[in-house]
């Protein structure tokens, strides 16, 4: 085998030995040799392969599949701008604790630096985004052996690194590969034996134990407990909203947290007489919130104690406000010692209450509403389904409006929080997922990653349905400070940035079944048909901003009474 071809098949099965199941390829020449390895591995049954046409879609797919499979993934790109379109997921990779695996092609030493075609800095060019960066080096002829013992023990590590395995602080790892004539392989052989051969039994290279937290010992108790879960995996937002039932805690979930809280929680908070009578002691965060406010005020207020449960390295504290941070909740469940009870009772009735005021007041707007959409979307999803929120208005929605599931599986890239790439996040969550499929964007994030809906010729077409509300721009912006009357002269230009697209059309003509929703009442059964399919349905971006008012003061007319 010619040094390229060599590396590339060791690397490819080296991935595989690690536990990697799936991995997403960008064409390009550079590559090459990967790629091959790649697609060889397929037809062996190994992996499974996933072809995209463009870089940031290949990568946000990747982050779909890494986020949702709980598995490291790699996404293979050319030299050049290839590597530098992988940016933004790795962006939001790092900040959600995501191991997806950039592995970028390169020119070899001698072309850095010269102005070669296709040629720029890679080594490092994710700065301080990735857990590991590695600049792997040229692959050589004469030193079988010792490379394979490299090459392979790199590997391992990369997936260990990006698992989070020793650090607890899972994301994403950069392999930079460069690479030297030739790159297509001498033959059609896939057999590592000989110098290139791996552990027996297929095992990887490298190996590490589970790591496993030291208890998190005594806290200080105090009878007035709220237990606040952010954005994170849905397993540790489960067990943490589980353990704090059991003790008696209300729990105040955001949509990707895995837990189901109270409902309107934001809303409880953003009522400030009700507030003031109901304020607790101590808030646990589980997590990274980031959606709401209200509960950043609440993180903020200094007469409250915050316990941050956390195992990784860097943990969330935006108003650097915790005064304990620990791996686990204070009590297991049970374990909480003396709750005060009617308190508890009260968030449960407030909740209720403002759940039947917020019905109330989305029933009676006139038309359709992406509001009203964010409720019932939630609410039409069979058990066991997916749902993929856009970072803007939807999930913000979702987390005021919705009554919360735990028999429903939500995801949002809010690691960064950006709108880029949530079509081909959905998709590559929906290929893991393998059951109904939902995803709710806006219009500007759905316009944002129309090349996530090119599937290719070849490839899976993803039962997946996209729902769109279209206000025809950037409609979170009417519902926040530019959206006040004394900017109305520039608001239409500089931040409703109207973009005058028929999305019924735009989805057809890239291939998707597409249907324009008149009615909230038709929700479900056009949900029922299932994807590929995009749901459209017009809304207003004033009419948004003044339902939004008119609900917070209903929520607080509830708590009132």
């Amino acid at each position: 085998m010619n040094p390229s071809t060599a590396f590339a098949r060791v690397l490819v099965d080296e991935l595989v030995r690690g536990g990697v199941t799936d991995a997403v390829l960008a064409p390009g020449s550079r590559s090459a040799p990967v790629a091959l390895a790649l697609a060889a591995a397929e037809r062996d049954g190994r992996l499974r392969l996933h072809v995209r046409i463009d870089e940031r879609t290949a990568a946000f797919l990747t982050l779909g599949l890494a986020k949702t499979s709980g598995r490291p993934v790699p996404v293979l790109t050319t030299s050049g701008t290839a590597a530098a379109h992988l940016h933004a997921a790795v962006l939001e990779a790092d900040a959600s604790g995501v191991p997806l695996l950039a592995l970028t092609a390169d020119r070899p030493p001698e072309l850095r630096a010269t102005g070669a075609n296709q040629t720029i800095e890679q080594a490092g060019l994710y700065g301080g985004a990735v857990r590991w960066a590695v600049d792997v080096g040229v692959p050589e002829a004469g030193r079988e052996a010792a490379q394979n013992r490299y090459w392979r023990s790199l590997v391992a590590k990369t997936l260990l690194t990006a698992m989070g395995a020793l650090s607890a602080d899972p994301g994403p790892v950069h392999l930079n590969l460069a690479f030297r004539e030739p790159l297509l392989p001498d033959d059609e052989a896939t057999e590592l034996a000989g110098p290139w051969a791996g552990r027996p039994g297929g095992a990887p290279w490298t190996a590490a134990q589970r790591w496993t937290p030291a208890g998190s010992g005594p806290v200080d108790w105090r009878q007035r407990t709220l237990v606040v879960i952010g954005d994170g995996p849905p397993l540790r937002g489960r067990v943490a909203a589980d353990t704090a039932r059991a003790n008696g805690w209300p729990v105040i979930a955001e949509p990707s947290s895995g837990a189901a809280g109270l409902r309107g929680g934001a809303l409880l908070l953003g009522a400030a007489d009700w507030l003031a009578a109901h304020r607790p002691d101590r808030v646990v965060v589980v997590g990274r919130p980031t959606l709401s406010r209200p509960v950043s005020a609440l993180l903020a207020d200094p007469a409250v104690e915050v316990v941050t449960v956390t195992r990784r390295p860097r943990w969330p504290d935006a108003a650097r406000s915790s005064a304990t941070v620990g791996p686990d909740l204070p009590y297991g469940p049970g374990e909480g010692g003396t709750v005060d009870d009617a308190w508890a009772r009260e968030w449960a009735a407030a909740a209720d209450r403002v759940g039947g005021a917020v019905d109330a007041a989305l029933d009676a707007a006139p038309g359709p509403t992406a509001a009203r959409l964010a409720r019932d979307v939630v609410a039409a999803l069979p058990s066991g389904a997916l749902l993929v929120l856009g970072s803007s208005t939807p999930v913000r929605d979702v987390d005021r409006l919705a009554v919360p599931r735990g028999d429903v599986t939500v995801l949002a890239n809010r690691g960064v929080a950006g709108i880029d790439g949530t079509i081909s996040t959905a998709i590559g969550a929906a290929a893991i997922h393998g059951g109904r499929a939902v995803a709710l964007m806006g219009d500007l994030t759905f316009l944002h990653d129309l090349t996530g809906l090119l599937v290719g010729d070849g490839e899976p077409a993803p039962d997946l349905t996209v729902v769109v509300p279209d206000n025809d721009g950037g409609g979170i912006f009417a519902q926040l400070e530019p959206g006040a009357d004394r900017h109305a002269r520039d608001y239409r230009r500089v931040f409703g940035t109207p973009h005058g697209r028929d999305l019924v059309a735009v989805a057809e003509a890239l291939g998707w079944a597409a249907t324009r929703l008149a009615s909230a009442d038709d929700l479900p059964a056009v949900l029922a048909l299932g994807g590929p399919r995009v749901v459209v349905v017009r809304t207003d971006q004033r009419a948004e901003a003044a339902l939004a008012v008119e609900l917070r003061a209903a929520a607080a007319a509830a708590l009132e009474s």
